[in-house]
């Protein structure tokens, strides 16, 4: 069998995931498949867009990243604007795009994939300025409430709503004004999310609406003034409880402007950022290729 893509390059996170033999994996499953590699490594943020747009100049048919969603966005960074597709190694805790795509979790199974699914799928992104996301930006939940990298080690996936539950019960309300696709919205949440896919990693967000990363839209989800913040963030996160009780509400668009009284912080697929309310979110429909099962 012909192998879709010859010359890979992979860059590898080494801080995420747990103790695997990953270049020694990586090796045992291109070396079978008469794959030509050579790897990266990532000391500090930006480095896996770097090592991205380095590897596609050197002329390689693929970019696949080992980590988690926070390195997956740096290396969709660094392939957005050329035709080189990339694929995804998962390692981190979430992995919240690789459950998304129907890829396999295991490090083996995923290098399996690259070496043998000629199958891509043009997924959507969004775009705030000049930086792009797989999965969500959002307000009103501040880097105190991300969770450790022990925190991470010892509970997974649920380190994240852990960690934001013990903050939550000291929640600020903030008046938002949305505009989405020019018409004007105003509401007081507690957060704003803007959602390009529907899970967090094996916990899908608030269904229906179906949030589809390929849709050419962005669901934007606000958490309202709730006397129950604790049952807000439950019902948003975990999927649990009465959605109409906890005050969440629902749009779709393509181009969302958010301001809020007081400003707030913004993260991206769970990492924080420079970025500030105001801001402005766009989607990019289909902007980049991502091997996928067949």
């Amino acid at each position: 069998m012909t192998v879709p893509y010859k010359r890979v390059h992979v860059i590898i996170n080494p801080a995420a995931g747990g103790n695997e033999p990953i270049l020694n994996t990586l090796n045992d499953v291109f070396r079978r498949h008469q794959v030509e590699w050579d790897a990266s490594i990532t000391h500090r943020a930006g480095d896996a867009t770097r090592h991205a747009r380095e590897a596609i100049a050197s002329g390689v048919d693929l970019v696949t990243g080992y980590g988690g969603d926070g390195t997956q966005m740096e290396v969709l960074n660094g392939v957005i604007d050329s035709d080189t597709p990339m694929a995804i190694l998962p390692g981190g805790t979430g992995n919240a795009m690789a459950f998304e795509l129907k890829i396999p979790r295991g490090l083996k199974e995923a290098a399996e994939l690259i070496c043998q699914s000629g199958q891509r799928r043009g997924v959507d992104i969004g775009r705030i300025e000049d930086k792009y996301f797989f999965l969500r930006a959002y307000t009103g939940l501040g880097d105190e409430l991300g969770p450790s990298r022990e925190m991470k080690d010892r509970h997974g996936l649920l380190a994240y709503p852990a960690a934001a539950l013990r903050e939550l019960p000291y929640p600020q309300v903030a008046h938002y004004h949305i505009t989405i696709d020019g018409e004007d919205i105003e509401i007081e949440g507690l957060s704003c999310f803007v959602a390009n896919v529907g899970t967090l990693g094996g916990v899908n967000l608030p269904s229906p609406p179906v949030i589809d990363a390929s849709d050419g839209m962005l669901d934007i989800f606000v958490a309202g003034k709730s006397r129950r913040p604790l049952r807000t963030f439950g019902t948003y996160v975990l999927n649990v409880g009465d959605k109409a009780e906890a005050g969440i509400q629902h749009w779709k668009g393509r181009e969302i402007k958010i301001r809020a009284d007081p400003p707030q912080e913004v993260a991206v697929d769970g990492e924080p950022t420079s970025f500030q309310t105001p801001v402005e979110i766009a989607v990019v429909p289909q902007a980049v290729q991502v091997v996928v099962p067949t």
